[in-house]
């Protein structure tokens, strides 16, 4: 079971660069590249709350079940 987070296709889609969206959420570019990249082992609902408001998605946008 795999959960991953696909933020790359909405952060193109906004014309939101990784900066700006790290700045937006309140983490680093470095935490963005570990979502990005599939190596977070969890994910703060705080965070998750912060990320859909910015890219104005609901949660199932970007966490993806891989069985």
């Amino acid at each position: 079971m795999t959960i991953r987070i696909t933020i790359d296709h909405l952060l193109t889609q906004r014309g939101m660069s990784v900066g700006e969206f790290a700045d937006r959420i309140g983490i680093t570019p470095a935490n963005v590249a570990v979502l990005k990249n599939g190596r977070a082992k969890a994910v703060r609902f705080s965070t998750l709350d912060a990320i859909c408001r910015v890219l104005q998605c609901q949660p199932g946008d970007i966490l993806h079940y891989e069985d």
